[in-house]
Parts: structure tokens; C-alpha cells; sequence
């Protein structure tokens, strides 16, 4: 039989070939368990079965005040049901989900409704205060709603109507208007602005339906997990997550704020055997009062940045099972993860340590990693030592950036998705991130990582968070500058202590020239803005960077 055979008579139809789509998990989960509590918030305990009868609802509703396919429905809340029920019913609409972040101020909303073209924005009333600012800076306006949540404060009332009205307006026999192409854009993310310039990362329905499903494979999570809901939702639509639980038929454990007692009271409360955090929250568990051993075990994703030593130590101790993993919001979750290997266990615990900082290797539904020269492309040596350009590539990755196709032509240069990081590899392929490109210090032509000094300043008693950025020097070119943030009821150091504590850990080229003691920037993940630091430092990347903006 020849390859001509193979072309006749073997077309895709309905019957073999359906768009993919995350939305279908909710029609299942209710149907096979319509009773399991779906979603859990303050006293709710919602089913399945009453979820997906309020998404589908929620989607008819929104045609009816005009919103057709592809138009930007945007939703600016916490971790509450109505952010999880947009996931589902702004795209059963047949619209596409911009899920905005609550700590912006009002020029960066307006920045995200105006890019994005929202047409319609629900808001939290907690919130609504600077929204109506935003709104104010906006030549057009969206239709906006109001969500209601008796957990939290009432802000004033700037809505044509309010949430639950809106869903009541809702057909109860809506069926949705589903995707004809998996490729149809489901979701409208912004960066998180660690860089200081947010793009509109776009996500199709067949990026996330695989996203969600590679995080419940790589995860290897238990049938129903109770997943607290540690991460925001609107970062990178919570790595899929919303989705995920779905296919899992698993509860959501929502949460508005994150400390450490309410998460250590809805593990105790409502038995959570998963959260997604940054480092910034596994740092806030290791340093809480509390530290009394886990009754189970609670299984963790951190990602963000490598989280300390000392931290990583403290939270194994409370029995968190704490997996590093990596991704950005260009790739809608985290398709890479430290797989931890037979014998790893029999380690001491500080070797342990170090192999868990590792980002690690693909997930086996993610196609390509590669750390490779950024203009050459040559993949460098599994050796530990050599530094490259960590690349990826496969289906989850977005279809682009909204409304810019330079950025998008630059992001997938060489056939490639360019994380900006610099990585070296381990045997296994096991990826290990060194830097961010711009945060290299170059110190009298030799190149310093701005990891390894905050990995050593971590280790100071009285530090709770630290970041290190270049700041100019006449001799050096660059010289390390150190931000930190103190632990709470600690005896300040010095500048000269801290120096003092680099020096005996690192060589003297290394350590840092400046220390400056503050609360740093952090975005609503727990990601330190390190352009704000560098412009606080002087750097000459940040003067690069005003300047190109002025």
C-alpha cells in the first residue's frame, strides 16, 4: 500500500475530529457528578451540577446585552466564584475572557480595557473605586457590572446592573456557542509587568484544553483534588487550573486574600491537598508563627523564581511536598517541572535543596526545551556550566501578541518561544534558570548572576526577601546593588553586615557594593519588579530603557 492510499477516503469529520476545548470539562463533571461540591467560598458550598447551570446562564445573558463572538469581556475580582464561572461562561458566549489584575491602578486598568477593546467588564465592588477612576481616563466605556461578595467591602455601586441580576437575565436552556476552530482565541492575558511594558497575550481553546490536561498528568494529582486557590486567577487564567479542577472533578477552595493562617486554616478546614504558589507565599508559610507539622500531606507548585534554600527546608519541614516548576503567561501554565528522580530521596537535605531549584525538564505533553545560543541556536552541552537562552516550543504555547506583531515575530524567532531567561543544563535535561538576560551584572567584564547573590543573601537570618540589580560604578562598569526586605521583629543589620555575610559565602566580585533596606515591588503573583529597583538603583539598563521611552 502506498502513501497515495492513505490520502483517499480518510477525511476528518464530526465524528473524528472535534475542536478542543477546556469548556467541555464542566459539562462532564456535571453530569457524572452533579452532587460533589464544586466550588467552596466562605459558607458556599456549590455543586457541579449548580456551577455549570450559572455558566451557561451567565454566557446567555451576555448576548443579550450585546456581546457577540469574539468581542473582550474582561472581569477584574479575586479568587471568587465569579471569576471561576467566567472562565466558562464568558467563552460559552462565545467571547473571549480578559481576566485583569486588582492591584493595578487605574492608568494600568485602563491601559488593559482600552488595548484589549473590552466591551463589557465585571468588577468586584471591592475594586470599584479605582475601576471608576479608570473608567474616567477611557473615551469609551464598557457596559460594567458590579459582583457582590459578602466577604469582603462594599466599594460604591458603578454598574448598569449587578452580577447576579445579570445571570438571572440568563436562559436556563442556553446550550453555548461553542468553538468551530480549536485555534479561536479563548482568553486575553496581560504580563505581569515585571518588566514594565505589559503585552496582551493571546490563548486559543486548543492551547489551554491541552495546558489543563498537562497539568493534571505532569501533576499526577488524585482523583477530585481540593485545590486551594493560592495563585491568582487571572494569572495566565491560574496555569489552567480553572479549567483543570474540571477535569477532575475536584472542588475549588477559593480564597480572596493570601496569609499565611488563612491558608493554613482552609488546608485544616476543608481538607486542600493542592495549591499553586509563588516563592513569596512558600517564604510567608516558613515564616509564620505556626509551625506545627501538617496533619497530611499537602502537594505544592512554586514557580516565580527559585525559591531559597532556607525557605524550601522550612515548608518540606511542615510536610509540604513543594515541586519547582516554570512557565509564563505565553504559555498559559507551567510545562516544565524539577521531575524528581529514584535515589534523590537518599540525598542530605541540602543536596535535596539544590536539585529542587532546578526549573527541570518538559512535561511529556509539551514538545520542545531547549537552552541553546540566543543567535546561533546551537543547544549547549548537559553540563551544568554552560550558559544559553532557555527556548520552547509546543501547543500550548499562545497564538501571539494582541495587536502586535513585532513583539510576536521577536518571541518566535528561529521557530522558537524566547523566555528571555538564562539557563544552563543538567544531565537529564534538566533545565536550571541562572538569570534573566537583563539582570546580568557585568562587573569589569565578568558576568555576576544576580541568583546566586540572592541565593546567599537569603541565607541571612533577619532577611525575608532580597533582590539583587546593577548599578553603575566608574571603575566596574556594573556593581551588584542589593534591595532587601527585613523579617518582621528582627534587630536591623547594617549595609556593612550584610556585605560582610556576601564576602565569607562569595567571591569579592561578586558582592554586593550597596544595600538598601525597603518593602519591595512586587506584582499581585509575588514577582519582584526589578525595573523598578533598577530605576531606584540607577542602572544603566533602566536609563537604556527611559531613555527609549522618552
Amino acid at each position: 500500500m502506498s502513501a497515495k492510499s492513505y490520502a483517499v477516503g480518510l477525511d476528518r469529520c464530526e465524528a473524528n475530529h472535534v475542536p478542543l476545548t477546556p469548556l467541555g470539562f464542566l459539562d462532564r463533571a456535571a453530569l457524572v457528578h452533579p452532587e460533589r461540591v464544586a466550588i467552596v467560598h466562605g459558607e458556599l458550598n456549590q455543586t457541579w451540577a449548580a456551577t455549570r447551570k450559572r455558566c451557561y446562564r451567565l454566557a446567555s445573558a451576555l448576548i443579550k446585552r450585546g456581546i457577540q463572538p469574539g468581542d473582550t469581556v474582561s472581569v477584574l475580582a479575586p479568587n471568587t466564584p465569579a471569576m471561576l464561572e467566567a472562565h466558562y461562561g464568558v467563552p460559552l458566549a462565545g467571547a473571549v475572557l480578559n481576566a485583569i489584575n486588582h492591584r493595578l491602578d487605574a492608568e494600568g486598568i485602563a491601559f488593559i480595557l482600552r488595548h484589549g477593546e473590552c466591551k463589557l467588564l465585571m468588577v468586584d465592588r471591592e475594586f470599584t473605586g479605582v475601576v471608576a477612576a479608570a473608567l474616567k481616563l477611557l473615551d469609551q466605556c464598557p457596559v460594567v457590572v458590579d459582583i457582590e461578595d459578602h466577604l469582603a467591602a462594599q466599594g460604591p455601586l458603578i454598574g448598569e446592573t449587578d452580577y447576579e441580576s445579570l445571570i438571572a437575565t440568563g436562559d436556563q436552556s442556553f446550550e453555548g456557542i461553542w468553538p468551530k476552530d480549536e485555534w479561536q482565541p479563548i482568553a486575553l492575558n496581560y504580563t505581569s509587568g515585571t518588566t514594565g511594558d505589559p503585552k496582551g497575550v493571546v490563548a486559543s481553546h486548543r492551547g489551554t484544553y491541552l495546558m489543563s490536561l498537562l497539568q493534571l498528568t505532569n501533576w499526577a494529582m488524585t482523583r477530585a483534588p481540593r485545590y486551594l486557590w493560592t495563585l491568582p486567577m487571572f494569572h495566565a487564567n491560574g496555569w489552567c487550573f480553572t479549567w483543570t479542577i474540571a477535569a477532575a472533578a475536584g472542588t475549588h477552595v477559593c480564597l480572596r486574600r493570601v496569609t499565611a493562617e488563612d491558608v493554613l486554616d482552609a488546608i485544616g478546614n476543608h481538607k486542600v491537598d493542592h495549591f499553586c504558589a509563588a516563592p513569596i507565599v512558600m517564604a510567608m508559610l516558613a515564616d509564620a508563627a505556626r509551625h506545627t507539622r501538617l496533619e497530611r500531606t499537602v502537594r505544592v507548585l512554586t514557580a516565580g523564581s527559585p525559591p531559597p534554600l532556607a525557605v524550601l527546608q522550612s515548608v518540606l519541614a511542615m510536610g509540604f511536598d513543594v515541586e519547582h516548576v516554570f512557565g509564563i503567561t505565553e504559555v498559559s501554565g507551567t510545562p516544565v517541572s524539577c521531575v524528581w528522580q529514584d535515589g534523590w530521596d537518599d540525598l542530605p537535605l541540602a543536596e535535596q535543596g539544590k536539585l529542587r531549584v532546578r526549573q527541570g525538564t518538559r512535561a511529556a505533553m509539551f514538545e520542545g526545551l531547549m537552552v541553546g545560543d540566543a543567535d546561533t541556536l546551537v543547544p549547549v552541552p548537559h553540563d551544568g556550566a554552560t550558559s544559553g537562552e532557555l527556548m520552547l516550543r509546543g501547543n500550548t504555547i499562545m497564538m501571539g501578541y494582541f495587536k502586535n506583531e513585532a513583539a510576536t515575530r521577536k518571541a518566535f524567532a528561529g521557530g522558537w518561544f524566547r523566555t528571555g531567561d538564562v539557563a544552563v543544563l543538567h544531565k537529564g535535561g534538566y533545565a536550571q534558570i541562572t538569570d534573566r538576560s537583563k539582570d546580568v551584572i557585568i562587573s569589569g567584564g565578568e558576568n555576576i548572576s544576580s541568583v546566586e547573590v540572592e541565593d546567599v543573601v537569603h541565607g541571612h537570618p533577619c532577611v525575608l526577601h532580597a533582590a539583587v540589580v546593577a548599578q553603575p560604578d566608574p571603575k566596574w562598569g556594573e556593581v551588584p546593588c542589593v534591595f532587601i526586605e527585613l523579617r518582621n521583629g528582627v534587630e536591623a543589620p547594617t549595609q556593612e553586615d550584610i556585605i560582610a555575610f556576601c564576602r565569607a559565602r562569595l567571591a569579592h566580585f561578586k558582592c554586593p557594593r550597596r544595600v538598601i533596606f525597603c518593602a519591595l515591588p512586587k506584582t499581585a503573583t509575588g514577582k519582584i519588579q526589578k525595573f523598578k529597583l533598577r530605576q531606584e538603583a540607577g542602572s544603566q539598563d533602566a536609563i537604556t530603557r527611559l531613555a527609549s521611552h522618552a
